[in-house]
């Protein structure tokens, strides 16, 4: 069956940087797993499943549940204590992490009701256990919740996994093969969250039609007989096997000397790294790296090749900074740090450095090998730029387009947060029921038990225990005794931009202040884990300019590259950003959504079409659906018709002028929008008492 045997690693064509580093951590997994970033569709997967296969069967005393090796039994196993033996052997696992899973499913779950009742600590292993000495393999890690990452993150660190409930813990070993990949057009891991992954590599299919050919006729050999095409590929697994375990071997015995140090520390100096992490994970890196090629000592190549997978996403500094590393000032670096302080090389006993020796790949069965391309490389990463967002033609009726206006230096800004309490997704901005968070009541349990309320639950069964037949100090405690703890946290929030991108923007060269002011609003909703949604109006209509997404490096690309010009159809974007936000209640009705409307309140239309009163019905859809809402007033000048006020109040929202949002002022100012009503209704009835008085 197909599902039964694994694509061979030895198979995969191109992609020499996903392999190598795949390979390293193979070697010593010490380095600290490996983020792919790439698009949809380039043997992520395939690759990941395909090393696991590969890597050598692993000994595990019978029957524990934590894979403790037979040898150095952990003393801490909660299945222990083990007496030192002979083990069982198994192959390698590789354990997938869906991206909906559970605290619990991840870390295991402790049974409180059997810990309160019989003082047993009944642990049910999760994910991590699963995983101890095999792979884990997150794919899109970017959509995962923070506070999974960051368990995830501190397992694979430690070694360890920590699970705790109400005072009770348990501890087990956890040291694993870490493999994430995410899709950066779905959004950015936060930069301390990207520094926690030792390497990382940028993957895109080949441009070349002789590799795509390739690809093409290897996989349809692979689904037609997917026994006879592993047959096929058996010897060459089987020598990448033993490179493996020879490279591991060798590993302890390889020399870090002095010299590939200080290449590694000024490396990391001027290319401006946060931390010492980076410097640390170059070492172990640049140290496989002599040990795969079966050397006792790391060379200035292993640098500068650890250099350029451990780096790159750690010189991020805001989600606007496109991963990547100077690869001309790597080398002016390390021939500055350069000089005969190397010791007399020793022969490469096995020269080329891909992952598969002399040309980076395997010769396959059929003689045909991984074609290269005409300059010898696999493919071009992709460049970092705004292409894969281009902005739509936008020309056509409403003329008067005007070339896109650089935007203003953003700046922090204050949080925004939609009124009530909601029950979305766990984010940063809007107060919410959540798993994490303070304390704020209990209730009973609604299926598996979460997060125990104790206080509660010994009021809820402390009346019972002379009726139960209590004798002992043990208290007596039945299922519907215990009581859940209800959490108050934060939320992530779709906040949704309607930016008018007319001519009046333009002629008084406010657009680059309002792109500034957006690209702030964008920076903070990125921090907070929130969607992002654009929506632009000029001309003769609007436009969905992007979708909601949780990239806001997108939304910051289209929005750099948005044109001006033309006509004010104001009630033509309110309409459109009212459709986006119907359809994302059907898609996601948990998410609440905040609308930003960036305008001065002017509107034209057609010739005797009323387009103020058109934005003004427009705008009370909104406020009947119960949107949270802010308008930015862009209006400048001496003189000011007040337009954007009016449409805030349509909207049952609040206006900030552009001053005070330069002021570093526009999330603060943004209220909800329930209490700007009762606050406008308590001042306007002070004042009537005051008249009367």
């Amino acid at each position: 069956m197909s599902g039964a045997v694994h694509y061979p690693f030895t198979a995969i064509v191109g992609m020499d940087d996903l392999r190598l580093g795949l390979l390293l951590n193979a070697v010593s997994p010490a380095v600290g797993g490996v983020l792919v970033r790439g698009e949809k569709g380039t043997a992520k997967s395939t690759a990941v499943r395909a090393l696991a296969a590969l890597m050598p069967d692993v000994e595990v005393v019978a029957g524990c549940r934590f894979s403790c090796a037979p040898g150095a039994p952990d003393p801490g196993c909660p299945d222990g204590p083990h007496a030192e033996g002979t083990g069982t052997a198994r192959p390698t696992r590789m354990v997938e992490l869906p991206v909906g899973a559970s605290e619990d499913r991840l870390v295991g779950a402790l049974d409180i009701e059997r810990a309160l009742a019989d003082g047993v600590k009944a642990f049910e292993p999760g994910l991590l256990a699963d995983a101890h000495r095999g792979v884990l393999y997150v794919d899109e890690v970017n959509l995962l919740h923070d506070h999974l990452v960051d368990l995830l993150l501190d397992a694979a660190a430690m070694g360890a996994s920590y699970v705790e409930r109400e005072g009770v813990s348990v501890r087990h070993a956890a040291r694993f093969l870490l493999v994430g990949t995410m899709n950066p057009e779905e959004g950015e891991l936060r930069p301390q969250l990207l520094d926690r992954f030792g390497l990382t590599v940028e993957v895109a299919a080949s441009r070349e039609p002789e590799q795509r050919v390739e690809v093409v006729r290897r996989r349809l050999a692979y689904d037609d007989d997917p026994a006879g095409f592993a047959a096929r590929w058996a010897d060459e697994e089987a020598a990448l096997r033993e490179r493996i375990v020879a490279a591991r071997a060798l590993l302890p015995s390889v020399v870090l000397g002095d010299a590939a140090l200080r290449r590694i520390a000024a490396t990391c100096a001027v290319f401006e790294v946060d931390g010492m992490r980076a410097d640390i994970v170059m070492a172990r890196t640049a140290t496989a790296l002599a040990a795969w090629a079966g050397r006792t000592e790391v060379r200035e190549e292993d640098v500068r090749q650890a250099a350029l997978l451990a780096l790159p996403h750690r010189r991020r500094r805001n989600p606007f900074d496109a991963p990547g590393l100077d690869e001309d000032k790597l080398d002016e670096t390390l021939e500055q740090c350069g000089g005969d302080d190397d010791p007399d090389p020793e022969p490469d006993p096995d020269p080329g450095n891909g992952p598969d020796g002399p040309g980076g790949g395997p010769e396959g069965p059929d003689g045909g090998g991984i074609p290269p391309q005409a300059d010898g490389h696999e493919s071009d990463p992709p460049e970092p730029s705004a292409a894969p967002y281009a902005t739509p033609p936008v020309g056509g009726p409403g003329g008067g387009e005007r070339s896109p206006v650089a935007a203003a230096e953003p700046f922090r800004t204050k949080t925004l947060s939609v009124p009530g309490l909601g029950d979305g997704v766990a984010g940063r901005r809007s107060r919410a029921r959540t798993e994490h968070g303070r304390t704020t009541g209990a209730r009973r349990p609604r299926g598996a038990l979460g997060k125990l309320h104790l206080a509660a639950t010994v009021q809820a069964a402390a009346p019972h225990q002379r009726a139960r037949g209590r004798s002992g100090p043990g208290l007596v405690v039945r299922r519907d005794d215990l009581r859940q703890a209800v959490r108050e946290g934060r939320e992530g929030n779709l906040v949704l931009f309607v930016v008018d991108a007319s001519g009046s923007m333009a002629a008084r060269r406010r657009m680059s202040a309002v792109k500034g002011a957006v690209l702030s609003l964008l920076l903070d909703a990125y921090q907070r884990r929130d969607k992002v949604g654009l929506v632009t109006f000029r001309g003769r209509g609007a436009e969905v300019a992007l979708p909601p997404t949780s990239s806001v490096d997108a939304a910051a690309a289209r929005l750099e590259q948005l044109p001006t010009g033309g006509r004010t159809p104001l009630a033509a974007g309110l309409l459109k950003a009212h459709d986006v936000l119907r359809i994302e209640r059907l898609r996601d009705p948990s998410r609440r959504a905040l609308l930003v409307v960036v305008t001065d309140g002017r509107a034209t239309g057609a010739r005797g079409e009323d387009a103020v009163g058109l934005a003004a019905r427009a705008a009370r859809l909104h406020a009947a659906d119960g949107t949270a809402g802010v308008v930015v007033d862009c209006e400048s000048g001496p003189v000011r018709l007040g337009l954007a006020g009016r449409l805030a109040g349509e909207l049952g929202g609040s206006a900030v002028t552009l001053d005070e949002l330069r002021a570093d002022s526009i999330a603060g100012l943004v209220r909800d929008f329930r209490n700007f009503r009762d606050e406008r209704a308590v001042g306007q009835a002070t004042g009537t008492n005051r008249r009367a008085a």
